[in-house]
């Protein structure tokens, strides 16, 4: 059935189903292109008549994934400029209802807001106002220009959000009770829209899954990276010079860069903050939007008002690591020295081991680079913010229910957190025969419920980071408060 809502650009023509409305493919700002292809998002243009709102609109320019991954995440494309565009899902007459907005992941080079498991529909159907946005990707989002903005993907989350204030009411959505939340690099987008002074009235909680602070590259590193990837395509390393290369080369470029740099990572050729997020392209600390590192951000209790809920997956790595077969080619006598890259001591390793006596020495690498890329910088924030006054609840997800052998691996959690398992393309990574269909069920209803209260209240239900370091473990049919798991393994790291 059409639904029609007015905003500040003008009306637009949607559709309800199920007590549901949907608006898709809604310009948040000017289509990034000719000189705005390198700028500050524009402000979106106003239409006269009706939009036609009911499909998703263009998605950024990128590279779409490469085998084996391919093979495991969706990754629709949509060709078209307009590509900063948002999309609402809302309950049929809505009125002060709580807004969650989604930041996609993808490594800040790939991911859209139309992978279906990322269907707003549930959160609607609960009495929540579902955002989800695109933003650009890539060297065109995050190459360090000297005669450009830095962090102009970021920038694009931020009159997304800035939309949301101008715009959500007209859908029945709060705009006093705004919660960002995203996954992967969107999560550490979530923590670094949270760590800048620049958001402060943009939202009031948020919830960074699987990514915190790996993204925040120093300027001089980052300009180590921009000088090597224009040196590819002939010109100079500004903005200037990438004008002159069409979007399908950038592109098609950055994918060659990507994976020579992801297979060296070199310090000394694109610099230690960069190499350490092993990403080539991420957000800066500029000085402007990121006015210093996260982590001083949240210790100088930037935004510590803002209640934060953070975690990871038990089995992050496997995700990298198994579809690639690079476990089965570590061996016990290589581990130690691929370990010793992250620039942790011997012990450290050596401790991994002799707490997995049985596991092959791929598995234990695995265990130990989860920590290194994904736990450790999440407990990083929230002991930052423990000390800053701030209030900040740590999860894991534990329910091992991939494929490939790959247990509780990167991304696997979403389609618990949407009650989305089922979606199109999400049996790409969770094998639903691995599990009892209502174990799902009531794992996914415990994760979905927990992140609606949390965007309600303020508070998920389970004790926040304190010295006992209270973790809520997700795994069978819910969810158990652990203090400190593995805690020797946190430890080691920090002494």
């Amino acid at each position: 059935m059409e639904a029609l809502k007015t905003i500040a650009q003008g009306t637009l023509r949607g559709t309800t189903s199920d007590g549901v409305s949907r608006f898709l493919g809604i310009p948040y700002a000017a289509a990034p292109v000719g000189d705005l292809r390198f700028q500050v998002p524009a402000p979106a243009p106003a239409w006269s008549g009706v939009r036609d709102a009911t499909s998703f609109g263009p998605t950024a320019p990128k590279p779409g994934y490469a085998p084996p991954f391919d093979g495991l995440l969706p990754e629709p494309a949509i060709a078209g400029p307009d590509c900063l565009n948002l999309n609402v899902w809302a309950p049929d007459q809505a009125s002060g209802a709580p807004v969650m907005v989604w930041i996609h992941g993808g490594a800040f080079v790939n991911g859209s807001s139309a992978v279906p498991v990322y269907d707003g529909a549930t959160f609607a159907r609960d009495g929540i106002v579902f955002v989800s946005l695109n933003y650009r990707l890539g060297p065109i989002g995050f190459a360090y220009l000297p005669d450009a903005p830095a962090n102009r993907g970021l920038l694009d989350q931020v009159a997304a959000l800035e939309w949301v204030q101008r715009n959500i009411e007209a859908f029945g959505g709060d705009p006093t009770n705004v919660t960002i939340f995203g996954e992967s690099a969107g999560g550490m987008s979530v923590t670094l829209l949270l760590s800048s002074p620049r958001t402060a009235g943009l939202f009031s909680k948020a919830i960074a899954q699987s990514g915190a602070i790996q993204a925040a590259a120093a300027p001089s590193d980052a300009a180590l990276v921009t000088a090597d990837f224009a040196a590819r395509l002939g010109v100079e390393p500004t903005a200037a010079g990438l004008a002159a290369v069409d979007t399908a080369t950038i592109v098609a470029t950055a994918t060659e860069f990507g994976a020579e740099f992801t297979a060296g990572l070199d310090p000394q050729r694109w610099g230690a903050t960069v190499v350490s997020s092993a990403m080539p392209f991420i957000p800066v600390v500029d000085g402007d939007l990121l006015t210093e590192h996260p982590v001083a951000a949240f210790f100088g209790a930037t935004n510590s008002g803002i209640p934060l809920v953070t975690g990871t997956n038990l089995d992050e790595e496997n995700f990298f690591l198994i579809p690639t077969g690079i476990t089965g080619f570590i061996t016990d006598e290589i581990a130690p020295a691929l370990a010793a890259r992250t620039g942790a001591g011997p012990d450290v390793f050596k401790l991994y081991q002799a707490n997995r006596p049985d596991a092959t020495a791929g598995t234990v690498y695995s265990a130990f680079l989860t920590d290194a890329y994904f736990r450790l910088p999440a407990l990083a924030v929230a002991d930052a913010r423990r000390a800053a006054g701030g209030r900040t609840w740590v999860y894991e997800f534990a329910q091992p229910d991939s494929r490939l052998g790959m247990g509780a691996c990167h991304g696997l959690e979403v389609g618990y957190v949407f009650d989305n398992l089922y979606a199109d393309g999400n049996d790409m990574l969770s094998a639903v025969e691995l599990t009892d269909p209502e174990v799902r069920r009531d794992l996914a209803n415990a994760m979905h419920r927990t992140w609606m209260t949390f965007a309600r209240t303020g508070d998920p239900g389970w004790p926040d980071y304190d010295e006992s370091r209270p973790v809520m473990v997700y795994a069978g049919s819910g969810g158990t408060v652990v203090n400190d798991p593995r805690g020797d393994e946190r430890a080691i790291w920090t002494a």
